[in-house]
């Protein structure tokens, strides 16, 4: 299997055609059918991921497949949705190679095995700019557990899942030239590097979310970035303390070698986590339920009257941070203070 695909029906019928689902009709339609479960609604969303702004030209192709999918089942999940099925537009600046066609088919019916959807359709371009992966993700929800971004209120509880950080630093790690200059051992490197690549949706959070959510979105621009949008939605403020941020070893082994690393973790995006509200009364509930899922979460404070997002240090100060979560059009922003 070398050289490159001859034409649009060699790579959608060789390499996408076998991961398509039975509403799909083998790609060689040109729509799909999908059929929703009285009581539930779908939940669609659209995540592109873009060579040179969300992945590196040289990273392998079974990773990226597996990103482009991962960061929209991620947005499945905070909205408390289980994922069933997906479109996916492909735009390449020349045709790919047959081996790096196969390795990305492989990415995605690994990633579609872990997530629990299938590809129904799509479509194939040229471009003459970089690669470009646009998928929009399907999933359902219960009618009337749909979590919007807006529901929290004043007096929630503001939780995180997972680990904050791994992704931002990973991708430091990953920058041709070495954009990291933390000296920290060759596995901790490896596996920050690889929740950059390898985004990992938060499915065992679908029913917590479900059950106790009062608003909810995935962190992928930033903890600070992100929390600032929940609680604007609830005309609120929130102050975060560093020591209450959940970190992972790897992490907390970069800080401990370089310190003003600290904006990154906090502000750097990628991590694809959960951030979500809930209302007092619910937390011994919610920590219950996350136990029970094996589901690692972390109080990071409580929605006050106010506006905007503020991180005390270990001194308990303010961080003075320069580092902003990611805007498209702007870059990074400015954090909030």
């Amino acid at each position: 299997m070398t050289g490159r695909i001859a034409n649009e029906t060699e790579l959608i019928q060789t390499y996408l055609a076998p991961l398509a689902a039975p509403g799909a009709f083998g790609l060689m339609d040109d729509a799909a059918l999908i059929v929703v479960e009285q009581g539930f609604d779908l939940v669609v969303t659209t995540d592109p991921i873009i060579e040179g702004v969300h992945f590196f030209a040289d990273d392998m192709a079974s990773d990226i497949a597996w990103k482009a999918l991962a960061v929209n089942v991620s947005d499945l999940v905070a909205k408390g949705a289980e994922p069933i099925a997906y479109t996916m537009a492909l735009a390449f600046p020349h045709a790919p190679l047959k081996t790096w066609m196969a390795d990305f088919s492989a990415g995605l019916a690994d990633a579609q095995a872990a997530f629990g959807c299938a590809l129904i359709g799509g479509d194939t371009d040229r471009t003459t700019g970089p690669l470009s992966i646009s998928i929009t993700a399907m999933g359902r929800v219960p009618r009337g557990c749909f979590i919007r971004r807006q529901g929290a209120r004043v007096g929630d509880h503001v939780f995180v899942t997972g680990a904050i950080g791994d992704a931002a630093l990973g991708l430091k790690f990953r920058e041709p030239g070495g954009g990291m200059q933390a000296a920290i051992s060759k596995v901790d490197r490896r596996a920050l590097v690889q929740r950059y690549l390898r985004p990992q949706p938060r499915l065992n959070a679908v029913q917590l979310l479900r059950q106790f959510a009062t608003a909810a979105l995935d962190v992928s621009d930033g903890l600070v970035q992100d929390a600032a949008r929940l609680a604007d939605g609830a005309g609120a403020r929130l102050a975060m303390s560093i020591a209450d941020v959940p970190l992972s070893p790897p992490t907390r082994a970069v800080l401990a070698a370089q310190a003003d690393m600290i904006g990154t973790v906090v502000a750097g995006g990628d991590d694809y986590e959960v951030l979500f509200s809930v209302r007092p009364d619910n937390v011994g509930a919610v920590r219950a339920c996350a136990r029970d899922n094996a589901l690692p979460i972390a109080d990071l404070g409580v929605l006050a009257s106010g506006a905007g997002v503020t991180v005390s240090g270990p001194d308990g100060k303010p961080l003075l941070l320069t580092v902003g979560g990611y805007d498209h059009f702007r870059g990074t922003t400015s954090a909030a203070s």
